[in-house]
């Protein structure tokens, strides 16, 4: 992605900005340390809680998450009502303690400040999803490939199948067709029931029909506008900033507790948290030829992610002067499929498509068996498996790379009968020549495609490997912290972090071993942001006073059941020992599940409060 960057984000004021001098000075003709020699002076210093690199899907659901206090991860519906409830009448009636008379009046509940946040990112000025939403309006996708579980907002697992039904917007909906149940005609009944009996269970029952439609992209833009709006996250400081190197160290602001030292092209920041939501985190680079000649990346083709018009300029001046005009498209995924949707619409003459390997038509771009009825069974196993690289396969077995959704194979079939399109599978390029007098391209192929005319443009939907060794702002981490990776991936902990004593997250792509096939898509954004957070949470609860008591300290779900009897306490101080009790046996439960721990109601705990009020 290219950085848009404007002076008004260069010269924001705020009591955050940092000044950028060198400190070379030495003493005694003895250099200083590394951190000494190259550290960025900081005036008037913010320690922020969590920074969150990138402003995508995964950005968002981390800092939505961290906005809200009752999760759908780890509450149910029933107990969501209730604690509503709890939260809704808390302090607007006077309470009296009927063993030593004192009232407590009525009072406003003071709402508590969440942790600071500072967001970074290279499109940073256009605010969040700045860089999907170009995207979509670039190549004008109409409707998502995800269903409709497949979103970010932490509250609700059915929070957009919820916004189209309140708004009334069910008809921007469309149904995945051939995924819940089998359609069988009445003959291949017939035939079934002669021959011999074999499991066949569909993948997905008729009960959660309604999870298997997608939305549209304008509502699910929409949706994401109302979490944003929800949490206030159009507030936070959102900075359009590259990042260049990443350290973890003792500082001078900070000469007790190791934090983050971030290196932009724009300053310093510094942190206790980081939060690495980058995608699959490397550039995304055009795969050369085997013999290529006066090729020059950036002339005549580019990457799918570095697309600003489509067609090109160059392009576009030949159609306007009448000529004939042909472009090649490589790659087998949905990508490739809507640039060649977009450049016969826009009036291209002859579209070529070139996949390395056959052409697979999925509904969504994992395994239905990962996303259905039969999913735990596929997580655990996975979870299960004795090694990083036996995950690393099983992701590659379920998401069997690139595919086409039914209704761009349609499309493409129109496409080939029309005569604009010609599809070539298990076809590599060769050999390409740059000719910079007819700005054209001569392309041979292997195996040979007779008859193949000069290309105007070529576009490379080739995805963009992972390879987390080679990110250069990670290196200094790596160095005085080396970890594992299997394939590019990290080898992370099971919180998502670099390692136990390292509290560098991530998600999305480069999460892949620890959240599964999904990690990539909208349903790993989410499930990777809840283990972020239960985490982050967890790291900045251990430097809270002793008084500060939040949600996560007096239970986590309250329900109707057997509520036990009311225990008589005037203040904090007498309650302390039980919260104390309740955290000890919380934190022990977690560490005995190093998968994913989802905590119980403690109704006893929220029940024992509900009438207190603390100083």
């Amino acid at each position: 992605m290219t950085s848009t960057s404007t002076d008004q984000g260069a010269s924001s004021s705020s009591a955050s900005e940092y000044s950028i001098s060198s400190n070379s000075s030495t003493s005694d003709g003895v250099a200083q340390s590394s951190r000494a020699s190259s550290v960025l002076e900081i005036e008037d210093p913010i320690i922020h809680d969590v920074l969150i690199v990138g402003t995508g899907p995964s950005g968002l659901a981390v800092a939505a998450r961290l906005k809200e206090p009752l999760p759908s991860a780890i509450f149910t519906d029933e107990e969501h009502s209730r604690y509503h409830w709890i939260k809704k009448h808390t302090g607007k009636l006077a309470v009296k303690n009927w063993r030593n008379g004192v009232v407590t009046q009525a009072k406003p509940k003071a709402k508590k400040a969440g942790p600071s946040v500072l967001v970074i990112d290279k499109e940073g000025s256009g605010g969040w999803m700045a860089a999907w939403n170009r995207r979509f309006r670039l190549l004008e996708i109409e409707q998502l490939r995800s269903p409709m579980f497949f979103h970010i907002d932490p509250l609700d697992r059915d929070a957009l199948v919820s916004y189209a039904s309140e708004n009334g917007r069910q008809n921007e909906l469309l149904e995945i067709e051939n995924c819940v149940g089998k359609e069988r005609s009445k003959h291949s009944k017939k035939k079934r029931m002669k021959g011999p009996k074999k499991f066949d269970e569909p993948a997905v029952d008729e009960r959660d029909r309604r999870d298997y439609f997608t939305p549209s992209s304008k509502l699910f833009r929409d949706q994401c506008e109302s979490v944003i709006a929800r949490y206030g996250l159009a507030e936070t400081e959102i900075r359009e900033e590259s990042l260049q190197d990443i350290d973890y160290e003792y500082d001078d602001f900070s000469p007790t507790e190791k934090v983050f030292r971030v290196k932009t092209d724009r300053g310093l920041h510094l942190a206790k948290t980081v939060v690495m939501a980058v995608g699959p985190a490397n550039e995304p680079t055009i795969p050369m030829a085997p013999r290529a000649v006066n090729s020059m990346p950036g002339e005549g083709q580019c990457h799918a992610m570095h697309i600003r018009k489509i067609p090109d300029p160059n392009v576009q001046r030949k159609m306007k002067q009448g000529k004939s005009t042909s472009i090649l498209v490589i790659g087998g995924g949905l990508t490739a499929a809507q640039i060649v949707e977009r450049c016969v619409m826009k009036g291209v003459s002859k579209v070529y498509l070139l996949m390395r390997s056959e052409l697979k038509v999925k509904p969504i771009d994992v395994s239905l068996d990962w996303v259905g009825k039969f999913k735990n069974h596929e997580h655990a196993t996975f979870w299960s498996a004795d090694s990083d690289e036996e995950r690393f396969q099983m992701i590659l077995h379920a998401r069997m790379g690139g595919s086409l959704t039914p209704i761009y194979h349609k499309k493409m079939k129109g496409h080939i009968a029309a005569g604009k399109l010609s599809m070539h599978t298990h076809t590599k390029m060769a050999s390409q020549e740059w000719d910079a007098e007819t700005r054209s391209w001569t392309v041979t192929t292997s195996p040979p495609i007779e008859g193949l005319p000069h290309f105007d443009y070529i576009y490379h939907s080739t995805g963009i490997q992972t390879a987390i060794s080679t990110l250069p702002y990670l290196q200094t981490i790596r160095e005085k912290y080396p970890i594992e990776d299997c394939s590019g991936l990290p080898c992370l902990t099971e919180d998502l972090m670099w390692n136990e004593d390292v509290p560098l997250f991530f998600t999305g792509k480069t999460a892949g071993l620890r959240l599964g096939p999904a990690a990539a898509n909208l349903a790993g954004a989410r499930s990777g942001a809840e283990r972020i957070v239960w985490k982050i949470e967890d790291l900045l609860s251990e430097e809270k006073p002793e008084d500060d008591l939040s949600y996560r300290d007096i239970g986590h779900a309250v329900g109707p059941s057997s509520l036990p009897k009311p225990v008589e306490v005037s203040n904090a101080e007498d309650a302390k020992p039980f919260f104390d009790h309740l955290k000890r046996k919380e934190t022990s439960q977690r560490k005995s599940d190093p998968v994913r721990f989802k905590t119980k109601a403690t109704e006893e705990l929220i029940y024992k409060t509900q009438a207190l009020e603390f100083p």
